[in-house]
């Protein structure tokens, strides 16, 4: 069943272009597409499509390597969610 993950991201003023910079060639493995959406001044979210939830669970690693890569350019978000909430969800095949 395909998956998706969607995480929130609050960049800090100055730092968008080295936080895009960052996902440019992201290969994270079974990663199907990723979606960069600018939602307002400084905050994205990025939206990932996957084979399955156990793919993406696999691919963990790499995307906390890339998150390493950028995490001096985000905003803590506040109540408890750092610097990235991140949402994941089995989307049934129709």
């Amino acid at each position: 069943m395909t998956a998706f993950n969607a995480v929130r991201f609050r960049v800090r003023p100055g730092q968008d272009q080295k936080f895009i910079d960052a996902h440019k060639n992201i290969s994270w493995p079974g990663l199907r597409h990723a979606y960069m959406i600018k939602t307002s001044d400084h905050t994205y979210c990025i939206i990932a499509e996957w084979p399955d939830m156990e793919t993406l669970a696999n691919a963990r690693p790499n995307m906390i390597a890339t998150l390493d890569s950028f995490r001096d350019t985000l905003e803590d978000l506040g109540g408890g969610l750092g610097d990235r909430p991140s949402f994941r969800s089995a989307c049934p095949d129709v």
